[in-house]
């Protein structure tokens, strides 16, 4: 009978062995529409502008929280941002580019 050979496995070279991991993306966070929303109603509020937005905007905030389902934080914050872009344009005081640069920010997170 022949003798098996007992050749040792010969190792692959550790840098081989490391895969280097993929960056990581940004995932968007829930959270970030949520504040976006949040933000919209207080200055909705404060402009004493868009009563109905304003109660839509908060029962999608209730909604939310129940379900965490965000499409009407979405939506909410698109009608929003039309609206203060349109106070934007009349340079009504409290309208900032930030403000709306925060809100378009949240919604590209979609």
């Amino acid at each position: 009978m022949a003798k098996a050979s007992t050749k040792t496995p010969v190792k692959a070279d550790k840098k081989t062995e490391q895969k280097k991991a993929a960056p990581k993306k940004a995932t968007p966070s829930p959270d970030q529409i949520v504040k976006a929303c949040e933000i919209s109603l207080a200055a909705l509020a404060t402009l004493d502008i868009e009563h109905s937005l304003q109660s839509e905007i908060n029962w999608c905030l209730g909604s939310y929280q129940n379900d965490g389902n965000p499409i009407g934080l979405f939506q909410m914050a698109e009608r929003s941002l039309v609206v203060f872009k349109g106070e934007q344009v009349k340079k009504t005081k409290g309208i900032t580019a930030k403000l709306v640069g925060d809100i378009e920010k949240a919604l590209k997170s979609r």
